[in-house]
């Protein structure tokens, strides 16, 4: 290998055939798998191999979709299907698209160690897991989706690398900086000495996904541990970088951040970082305690009907001015305040994975209840998020999982989850699960014949219904917050909301309370566009039959059109 003016290593070698396996050999001593490998086939501690990039695409008038056009359903590769492989995905395309689906998000694919992970353990950041279908398989998948007329949303990890396999820390400890700290494990190198191609390799990772796979956009993960003091921040860099191999690509090329900084939407021109989107965990958070009275760490704050409301009008709830700082009621976002800049949801990888035992929301709420919560969340203006089995209200849990060879790091895993959870497991005299016993993974996978059936098949007809209420309904699908009005009453436990375009004028009420509610929408000859409490939806505690005309069952949801 010859060593170039910048410092890197190169060779290069004819007839060479795919799937040729390689490892770099440094100083003449110890052999090392490549960092920018596209496949592992042996695992995190194998070989690299070579791929073959060709791949024969049928979406060449695929353009993307607008945001707020999207309607998002994440998914882990591993446990969506039986399978647990892209493949075994597509033939689930039609019945996500007839539902309402409009874009796929995968949590993280990068390879890690083993074939169970949630995939935040990524190692390689440009090898698509082979125990997933490789390279190959995950073009097919992206080339099926936009078949289907659905986006795809790839979540990348740019704060960290895992713990295992992570041969960067041997071959390259540049990469890594001592300066600032993650949770996770070593800080990534973004503002010090021999930065440089350390913001070079991970740019050109979002950039290889964009084009060569023909993602339509990628979620950011946690973007408050890239830690990066540069004048110019590494998300403002790679915004600029997207935008511009969108223009080369003449599709589009989306960025969702994980996170609740004002500065990650605003322009680039103004001082932002120039996202497209960014997550709202505000309006999770303030709904799931109004239904499960839970109020633990970061939802201890959250409560009142008025928080939901607040959510509502602005995505955000609380804000602090430094992490010690006490909380306060968050201003709007300042400038233009488009609604299809949040992504809200009230389930998803996080929110259910890491509570003790990963428990959905169908373990604690009511049938009632789960179809509440489906209009509290697709009656917002916001993009809405839906976890994998959500719709139809699985009741498997989904759990913390790992599949690693390292003893010390399978034993650091199993106590760290101990001692996060140890007050949940006195209280409650529960085991935690193992995240290293394959039965926690195995009980992760969605069990789809639940769909077919029963209130399950009535939970998704409401999924759907709603959906397609949010394309067809003028007012639903209104650009701007200024035309939303929400106001809560704590007394009565209700939200009313009031959305409107210059032609269209539609009115929700959700009850949230275990009594009737009566409410009145303004003054209008209004229609009911659907009832959560009909007999169409099964089994209601109250039947709106029974109830005055303007009287909202308990925990249920009216919409309303004017005539």
């Amino acid at each position: 290998m010859q060593r170039d003016p910048h410092g890197y290593w190169r060779v290069t070698c004819a007839d060479l055939a795919p799937g040729t396996r390689y490892r770099y050999r440094l100083n003449g001593a110890d052999e090392y798998p490549d960092p920018a490998a596209r496949c592992q086939p042996a695992g995190v501690h194998g070989p690299s191999a070579l791929v073959d990039p060709q791949f024969r695409w049928t979406d060449d008038d695929w353009v993307g979709l607008p945001l707020h056009d999207y309607v998002i359903y994440e998914l882990h590769v591993g446990t969506f299907t039986a399978e647990g492989t892209f493949a075994a995905i597509i033939p689930q395309l039609p019945q996500l698209r007839e539902l309402g689906v409009t874009a796929i998000e995968l949590m993280p694919v990068a390879h890690f160690p083993g074939t169970r992970n949630w995939g935040y353990d990524g190692v390689y950041l440009y090898a698509p897991h082979t125990a997933y279908g490789g390279v190959s398989g995950l073009k097919r998948l992206v080339d099926a989706c936009h078949a289907h007329g659905m986006a795809v949303i790839l979540d990348v990890v740019y704060n960290h690398f895992g713990p295992e396999g992570n041969y960067l820390w041997s071959v390259a400890r540049p990469f890594f900086t001592d300066r600032y700290h993650t949770p996770w494990g070593d800080a990534i190198n973004y503002d010090g000495s021999e930065s440089g191609p350390v913001r070079h390799f991970m740019l050109a990772n979002a950039l290889y996904w964009l084009r060569e796979f023909h993602i339509d956009a990628l979620r950011l993960d946690a973007v408050h541990a890239i830690h990066d003091g540069s004048p110019r921040h590494l998300l403002a860099e790679l915004a600029d970088a997207a935008q511009t191999q969108a223009a080369r690509l003449g599709r589009r090329a989306l960025l969702i951040a994980e996170g609740d900084d004002p500065r990650l939407i605003r322009p680039r021109k103004h001082g932002g970082y120039g996202m497209d989107a960014h997550w709202a965990d505000h309006f999770h958070h303030a709904l799931r305690v109004i239904l499960t009275g839970e109020r633990l760490g970061y939802m201890a704050a959250f409560g009142q009907l008025e928080h939901l409301a607040r959510a509502y009008r602005q995505a955000h709830v609380f804000t602090r001015s430094n992490p010690n700082a006490a909380l306060r009621p968050a201003a709007p976002h300042p400038g233009p305040r488009r609604p299809e800049q949040f992504v809200v949801c009230v389930q998803n990888h996080d929110q259910v994975g890491n509570r003790p035992v990963g428990d959905r929301l169908s373990a604690s709420l009511s049938f009632e209840q789960l179809k509440l919560v489906a209009g509290a969340l697709l009656l917002a203006p916001f993009v809405p998020l839906i976890f994998m089995g959500e719709e139809y209200g699985e009741t498997g849990p989904f759990q913390f999982f790992t599949d690693h060879s390292d003893p010390d790091l399978i034993r650091g895993v199993r106590e760290g989850r101990k001692a996060e959870f140890a007050a949940f497991v006195a209280a409650h005299g529960v085991d935690l699960p193992d995240p290293q016993d394959p039965a926690t993974f195995a009980r992760a996978k969605l069990d789809h014949a639940l769909r077919n059936g029963g209130r399950y098949q009535v939970l998704r007809s409401l999924y759907r219904e709603l959906l397609r209420l949010r394309r067809e309904l003028p007012a639903l699908r209104a650009v701007s917050l200024d035309s939303l009005v929400a106001s809560a009453d704590e007394a009565s436990h209700t939200i009313c909301l009031t959305r409107r375009t210059a032609d269209d004028l539609v009115w929700a009420g959700l009850n949230f309370g275990a009594q009737p509610a009566a409410l009145s929408p303004p003054p209008g000859r209004w229609q009911t566009i659907l009832d959560s409490a009909a007999p169409q939806w099964a089994d209601p505690v109250m039947p709106t039959a029974d109830l005055p005309s303007e009287t909202v069952a308990p925990y249920s949801f009216r919409l309303l059109r004017i005539r």
